[in-house]
């Protein structure tokens, strides 16, 4: 089967964007933005909360190895989707959660991860399925940023390290190599 992706948007794309890296089956992960009303919007736009976009991920991945249910239940177990507009100190429309269907049969599967996600969390869910939208690449320094930048940035430092162990204790048969263990 062809490779396909998935677009979700979960918070902070560093942190995002970190998870996916590792996961069997996951080809490709661009940090970028979709949703809003601007065309290429920058960094510094997207931050001001005023274009619409969300701070997202885009997956290239072959379904032969990972299923799009799955990426779901990863993106569900490593952010959190019971909080509107925000992740953390991340508070903002920029940052919520939010997956972005690219066909009919992704947005029939993203319901459906979603009432699984919300039988693992009281049906507090506010993840939003939007429709598909013009996806914008972020700018190159955002890109991979956990491997370089990331692993020096406070931020990072405090709220990668945590969805890593998540993945690792909740999905250890999907990932790519066993690798050490975040502190």
């Amino acid at each position: 089967m062809a490779e396909q992706v998935a677009v979700l948007a979960g918070g902070c794309f560093w942190c995002t964007e970190a998870v996916f890296l590792d996961v069997v089956g996951v080809k490709k992960v661009e940090s970028g933005y979709t949703g809003g009303q601007v065309a290429n919007p920058t960094y510094k736009q997207v931050c001001g909360g005023d274009t619409g976009h969300a701070e997202a991920i885009r997956i290239t991945f072959d379904p032969d190895q990972i299923s799009y249910d799955d990426l779901l239940d990863i993106f569900f177990a490593t952010h959190d989707p019971t909080q509107l507009n925000r992740q953390g100190n991340d508070v903002g429309t920029q940052y919520r959660s939010a997956i972005f269907p690219q066909d009919a049969e992704q947005a029939e599967k993203a319901r459906a991860g979603i009432e699984r996600a919300n039988a693992d969390h009281a049906g507090r869910i506010v993840t939003t399925i939007e429709p598909k939208a013009e996806w914008y690449p972020a700018e190159d320094y955002h890109q991979d940023y956990w491997a370089g930048e990331g692993q020096r940035n406070p931020y990072c430092l405090a709220v990668i390290p945590p969805k890593l162990q998540k993945l690792r204790k909740s999905f250890q048969a999907r990932l790519k190599s066993a690798g050490p263990q975040p502190a």
